[in-house]
């Protein structure tokens, strides 16, 4: 190497470390409703969940949100950017059941405009209902009157009764697309719809629950799914990293009924349509292929069923299209076997920055920050591709491009700051191109006593 590339590489080096790790400044935190619905289930509370992706989003110059109030109804809420007041509508749907699960989705499409909610499934019947069209970018009256009736179809398309986690993305060329699982956890199919021309259709299974796996001490399961981490475009590539969950069998010891095994990772450059491993090798087609979990070159991270590994955190793409994902598990220095999930990963879990090198192998390494609790976390990007992991309780932790995501440091910590979040949120991940980390939380609370659902939000450095 010559003089020249040396004293380039040192000063790199120095800069590196003289910047440090990103670091953010709060704009404020708003209210949205005092009174939001409040129990736990499956760890969770049904108005903040991690897989829930899209429960706060901006569209142009608005930023929408969804929730349940206390009197179970489904409420949306608009507000006007930067920093215009809420204004809120109910629509005439009520919550089913005290189920974290059944959340509330928006999508907006972008050809005419119309806002796209799912909700309220849980391995059940979808609830759906959109707006007129328009309502997402001419600034009409937020009236509930705006929305069509609330369906048990995904508008013309029938996609069965057996539903959860309805999930809105839109694609480069602007169609609107709707993710979700058909059967049961452990037995159950990744799914994909599209809007186009005013209409859904279906695109079909592109993981499904067929294959073999076993485990270190030779046992079986029959069936498992998919659980995703996010469903993220750049340029015209769509990435998906997951975790599979056996139905039964396939690990070694007593995992506290967590079965979720491995970190995979597949991508494809028709939306959907045919998928490829990290290697570029084909792995499977939507509706008459899917990919399962035999499918050659997927796994990208080998962990077994032991480990308290979470299924669902969250995922981002950086500028030069590689992807990063946030898993969470108990790491084998605090023993070998997780008896139960909810203990073992409260005391000794931890989250690991998992993502893709430019040549096509990954770098995994551990964000030295204790989870204390079950929860996942959430990853954003910013323009500069620095990492912001958003912890439960508002924890936000930060790395630099620069360091090669290395000088993790908390930047901000809601524990205390007198937040008092419940445990997992959820952002507006396309607030993040204003520079701008949206945070969507609920305070926690006491029993069934409703609690304030809240808005924080931060300028970042990157």
């Amino acid at each position: 190497m010559d003089l020249s590339k040396v004293v380039l590489l040192l000063l790199g080096t120095l800069i590196a470390t003289c910047l440090g790790a990103p670091s953010i400044s709060l704009i404020g935190n708003s209210l949205l409703d005092s009174n939001g619905i409040y129990f736990i289930s499956y760890d969770g509370v049904v108005n903040i969940n991690s897989f829930q992706l899209s429960g706060v989003l901006t569209y142009g110059n608005y930023q929408y949100a969804g929730w349940y109030t206390s009197s179970r109804a489904a409420v949306l809420a608009r507000r006007q950017l930067p920093s215009g007041s809420w204004s809120t509508l109910q629509l005439p749907h009520s919550l089913s059941t005290n189920d974290s699960h059944n959340v509330v989705s928006l999508g907006i499409s972008p050809a005419d405009g119309k806002i796209h909610i799912a909700m309220d499934c849980h391995s059940t019947q979808l609830y759906y209902t959109s707006s007129e069209a328009g309502l997402a970018t001419n600034g009409a009256s937020w009236v509930a009157s705006r929305f069509g009736p609330i369906t048990t179809t995904l508008g013309n398309l029938n996609i069965g009764t057996v539903v959860t986690y309805p999930q809105f993305v839109v694609t480069p060329d602007n169609l609107l697309q709707f993710v979700y699982r058909s059967g049961v956890s452990g037995n159950g199919a990744t799914q994909l719809a599209e809007f186009a021309n005013g209409a859904w259709a279906n695109v079909g299974s592109w993981a499904s629950a067929s294959g073999t796996y076993g485990s270190p001490n030779g046992a079986t399961s029959p069936a498992r799914n998919l659980y995703i981490h996010g469903w993220t475009y750049r340029s015209s590539r769509l990435h998906v990293t997951g975790t599979w969950r056996e139905q039964s069998g396939g690990v070694s010891c007593n995992s506290g009924g967590l079965t979720n095994h491995d970190t995979v990772y597949i991508y494809s450059d028709d939306k959907g349509r045919t998928w490829k491993n990290s290697a570029g090798t084909s792995v499977g087609s939507s509706g008459s292929s899917p990919v399962n979990v035999n499918s050659p070159g997927i796994i990208v991270d080998p962990l077994n069923a032991d480990h308290g590994l979470m299924n669902q955190e969250s995922q981002a793409v950086d500028s030069a299209g590689q992807i990063h994902a946030i898993i969470s598990y108990v790491p084998g220095r605090f023993g070998q076997c997780v008896s139960s999930y909810q203990n073992d990963r409260t005391a000794s879990g931890r989250a690991f920055h998992v993502y893709r090198n430019t040549n096509g192998t990954f770098t995994k390494m551990e964000i030295p920050v204790a989870l204390n609790t079950v929860g996942r976390s959430q990853i954003i990007i910013d323009s500069a591709d620095n990492v912001y992991v958003v912890m439960p309780f508002v924890r936000v932790v930060t790395a630099s491009k620069s360091s090669g995501w290395t000088d993790w440091t908390v930047v901000y910590d809601g524990t205390t700051t007198g937040l008092n979040a419940f445990g997992e949120v959820t952002l507006d991940r396309s607030r993040m191109a204003s520079g701008i980390l949206s945070v969507f939380y609920q305070v926690k609370s006491s029993g069934s006593t409703p609690s304030a659902v809240r808005l924080i939000e931060f300028n970042v450095s990157g």
